[in-house]
């Protein structure tokens, strides 16, 4: 598959669908609505086409999942860096605990990081403060908005994965 869309309900700014192909499921958006992501912590969820970079998963809750795109088991110090102020923002840390002003553990107690696609936005130059850690991850039971991420149900999310690798492209909007 070469392209995924996510079209923003005209109903509610929170709340969307994903389009994979004859694939049609529903999403949660950032609690910012989908619009140009201009900085850090904003809650948008970014608008724009972009590469999926790889998959990351917890090997104790999930099966390994099927797709094309590199796949990365979750240790539990691996974090993403959101802090601007540190030279690995919007970066995967591996194995190190993260300092007490992250918020991005990859290991949570909660589903939602049980398998994560991570989003190629503001990567290829990192700009600091634009925005980090835009994943799609597995929704709260109720759909609740995301701090700018795309979510949907974990089933869903493992039927599109196979359908998916490292030429696929994200269209948010």
């Amino acid at each position: 598959m070469s392209l995924i869309h996510v079209a923003v309900s005209p109903g509610g700014r929170h709340r969307g669908m994903v389009i994979a192909g004859a694939i049609r499921v529903p999403c949660a958006l950032g609690r910012g609505g989908a619009q140009i992501k201009w900085r850090e912590g904003d809650g948008r969820t970014p608008l724009g086409l972009f590469s999926l970079r790889a998959i990351h998963y917890r090997a104790d809750r999930v099966p390994v999942p099927r797709s094309r795109l590199p796949k990365r088991a979750v240790r539990a110090g691996d974090w993403w860096c959101d802090l601007v102020s540190d030279r690995r923002y919007n970066r995967l840390v591996r194995d190190r605990p993260p300092p007490p002003a992250s918020e991005e553990r990859l290991r949570r107690r909660d589903n939602l990081y049980d398998i994560i696609v991570e989003i190629g936005f503001n990567d290829r130059p990192v700009v600091r403060g634009k925005g980090s850690g835009i994943f799609w991850h597995v929704a709260r039971p109720a759909f609740s908005p995301t701090a700018g991420c795309i979510a949907t149900s974990l089933a869903a999310l493992q039927r599109v994965l196979p359908f998916i690798g490292p030429h696929t492209r994200i269209r948010i909007g």
